[in-house]
């Protein structure tokens, strides 16, 4: 949490200094990084599969099989980085005109998105081998190494935007550029303190290079199988999302796209209980199904799942007050419109949190056992049956605004959490994976 708490952080300074050149770079910034986003789930995604298993193997004493896990994530990362930079360098002008549909400023926004996009794609597979390495790390209770890791590549961005966004003290003024260039910068920094840390400190779970294709296939194709639920559960997400953000961008010029993006960059902090729930659920109830404790491991479950009602209503409370000081002060170059949209897209957000962080519980207590099929069934049924028709709908036949349209569209998080609920009390997450069919039914 800590560590998504600085890279939050980063972020937020990040957009406090672009914020700097005005509402329509904010918007392009923030619209090319909504590009970006859906990379990152994808990757999260990819190395969330890999350490449902790294996590259990842990659990069981098996560095074979972690190291099995870990060539999964390292290769199937790869491989996606490699298509997002190739879409990257041949369509980012395409990409960021989908995610601006009827925008007044969409010209000016395409212009500055597209060529920070391209700057960025140079992030990709850096992102990719970093996060490989920084989630196993966590999955096999160490967190504090990618914490001080990435805490140092915060601090290199950081200051990298002070000199090359403004040109301080004789550097290039670069401005949206400039931002895109200190993210590299940081970005390969951690990567090489990583690979540097990993190759001289015994790891249980990596593998060098020249073993990274080493594979057990039935492992692999198991992990793939699971996976394959995991991605169908966030690819439905993702992209109503990015439909839905799409819509909302729409609605107003460059104001819109900023406020929106000074919203979710002040709500990002906020969510970092989110991934407090994930990494506590793969790493403790990993652990104790990987070494056969299941009726330790359902205790623990339900646990996870009061605690994650309760940091949801804390970080809520405190999140109004919050965010009242933060805006005006961080943000005070935007409009007075782009604030107020900010605002109350923060509000909105904020009432939601707590069933927000139930639906997290549910669907990472489920993932580290392997139910991957639980977050696909109510993902993809909702997404797809009622929020995107909800959101076209609402969006072509209402002058809504951006803040009441999400508030409206998001009340189908209740349905979904009905019907996890229901996957969740079936209890088919509580397995070894570990322990094959065969092995299983001796015992």
């Amino acid at each position: 949490m800590l560590q998504q708490l600085i890279m939050s952080m980063v972020s937020l300074i990040d957009n406090f200094m672009v914020s700097g050149l005005g509402d329509i770079s904010m918007g392009a910034v923030n619209v090319a990084n909504q590009v970006n986003f859906i990379y990152i789930v994808i990757i999260n995604t990819t190395c969330g599969a890999g350490g449902i298993y790294l996590s259990q193997f842990r659990g069981a004493g098996n560095t074979e099989g972690m190291q099995h896990a870990f060539r999964f994530k390292v290769l199937f990362a790869l491989s996606i980085s490699a298509i997002f930079f190739v879409l990257c360098w041949t369509v980012p002008e395409s990409m960021i005109a989908m995610m601006t549909p009827g925008n007044t400023d969409q010209a000016e926004i395409i212009r500055i998105g597209s060529r920070y996009l391209r700057f960025t794609s140079f992030t990709l597979v850096p992102i990719a081998l970093s996060s490989a390495i920084g989630s196993s790390f966590r999955e096999i209770g160490k967190p504090t190494v990618p914490l001080i890791i990435s805490a140092c590549a915060t601090v290199i961005n950081t200051v990298g935007n002070w000199f090359l966004i403004y040109g301080n003290l004789g550097a290039p003024r670069l401005e949206v550029s400039g931002a895109a260039l200190a993210t590299l910068i940081a970005r390969f920094c951690e990567l090489t303190v990583f690979l540097v840390f990993v190759n001289t400190r015994k790891t249980s779970f990596f593998v060098s290079l020249t073993k990274l294709f080493h594979i057990d296939k039935r492992l692999i194709l198991d992990i793939l199988r699971r996976s394959l639920m995991m991605f169908a559960s966030e690819m439905s997400w993702i992209s109503s999302e990015t439909i839905m953000n799409a819509l909302l961008n729409g609605r107003g010029g460059a104001e819109t796209v900023a406020g929106m993006a000074a919203g979710w960059t002040i709500a990002n902090i906020f969510f970092l209980v989110f991934s407090g729930i994930w990494t506590a659920s793969t790493v403790i109830i990993g652990s104790s199904l990987g070494a056969g404790k299941l009726d330790e491991a359902r205790t623990q479950g339900m646990w996870i799942l009061s605690g994650a009602v309760i940091a949801g209503i804390i970080v809520a409370i405190v999140g109004a007050g919050a965010s009242r000081l933060l805006i005006p002060i961080v943000f005070s170059n935007l409009t007075a419109s782009a604030q107020t949209i900010s605002l109350g897209i923060i509000f909105v957000i904020l009432i939601y949190l707590p069933l927000w962080a139930l639906l997290n519980a549910q669907f990472a207590v489920s993932r580290a056992g392997g139910d991957t099929a639980m977050g696909m069934y109510a993902d993809v049924s909702v997404n797809t049956l009622l929020f995107v028709p909800g959101a076209f709908l609402l969006a072509f036949n209402t002058a809504l605004g951006p803040v009441p349209l999400f508030a409206v569209l998001k009340l189908t998080d209740i349905i979904k959490y009905f019907v996890a609920r229901h996957f969740f009390k079936k209890e088919r997450w509580v397995r070894n994976l570990t322990v094959s069919p065969v092995e299983l039914a001796k015992t």
